[in-house]
């Protein structure tokens, strides 16, 4: 039986799918990367492993996030793919006929659209993490409530506060002074969820145009007070896959599984790579003015993967 590797690697947390051949999803992984990439590939990989039939054939692997390249010398990946494309692929795969893709990570968020299945514009939130995962992770710290809870107490909310929520440092400031004021937790909350949702369409969305069906994923999707603000700001319902919170990793799979279609042998090195010492190492260039810093990953004591010169003179990825 084959199946196909998929791995999404951020900047908060990593995900691995394994995909069938069908397109059905036979596991999924959400681990949080706590700036450990690589260890945590490896124990994402041990676990996938333990996870699968036995004599299941691993026929092609595709990474994608903004770690791609590193782990796609590590594991010896098919396909390398931005987060655009692979979001794009799941989103179809799972609700065909998809027109509008919302998709908010830790530390980033984007839009997608696309027609007739073709991706015809997109935008990212790079530069502020207002409206992201790790921004919402830190305001439940902040007030003692499990990240999970954050949606449910939204919902309970009578009469929600308005939060600025344009920028994070004003966002928190006005949440400590509306809680000072003496409002409630769930109406804070709702506040706070609908301040992101504002901020999102206002900037990421901002002249796009947004049509049903809408497919709403990534890991801060599993939030349904943030659910319910977009479904009122937009007057329209979302989609929410069952693997939302995997589906940069379902649709890296599902771009491995393409790739390899009619191709015979695979470059995945295979789960034994989980056992293997890796270590990075950094050089400047000086080639030119530009004195670029280079990055190298070693397998052992084996240079596999070098990049980050504004050329390509030391690339190996």
């Amino acid at each position: 039986m084959k199946a196909y590797l998929g791995i999404d690697i951020g900047s908060l947390t990593t995900k691995i799918v394994i995909l069938s051949e069908t397109g059905e999803v036979l596991t999924g992984l959400y681990l949080q990367t706590k700036g450990r990439p690589i260890e945590l590939i490896q124990e994402g990989l041990r676990k996938v492993a333990d996870s699968i039939p036995p004599g299941m054939e691993i026929a092609g692997a595709g990474t994608t996030g903004s770690g791609r390249h590193l782990a796609g010398v590590i594991i010896g990946a098919d396909v390398i793919k931005n987060e655009i494309t692979a979001h794009a692929v799941a989103a179809t795969m799972l609700v065909p006929g998809v027109q509008t893709i919302f998709e908010i990570g830790g530390q980033d968020s984007k839009i997608i659209i696309l027609r007739n299945g073709i991706v015809t514009d997109f935008a990212m939130n790079t530069v502020c993490a207002a409206g992201t995962g790790s921004f919402l992770d830190q305001q439940a710290a902040r007030l003692n409530i499990p990240i999970h809870d954050f949606g449910e107490l939204a919902l309970q909310s009578k009469i929600p506060v308005r939060i600025a929520g344009r920028c994070t440092v004003f966002a928190e400031s006005d949440m400590i002074h509306k809680q000072q004021m003496g409002h409630s937790i769930p109406d804070l909350i709702r506040g706070l969820c609908d301040a992101l949702v504002r901020n999102y369409l206002n900037n990421v969305g901002k002249g796009k145009e947004i049509l049903p069906p809408i497919v709403f994923q990534g890991g801060v999707a599993a939030n349904v007070g943030i659910i319910a603000s977009f479904e009122r700001a937009l007057g329209m319902s979302l989609n929410i896959p069952e693997y939302s919170g995997v589906m940069g990793a379902i649709g890296a799979a599902q771009l491995a599984r393409e790739e390899m279609a009619g191709r015979a042998g695979t470059r995945f090195k295979g789960f034994k790579i989980s056992g293997l010492s890796y270590h990075t190492g950094c050089f400047e260039c000086d080639g030119c003015s530009n004195v670029c810093e280079v990055v190298e990953i070693y397998e052992e004591e084996k240079i596999i993967g070098r990049w980050g010169s504004r050329c390509s003179k030391w690339d190996i990825i």
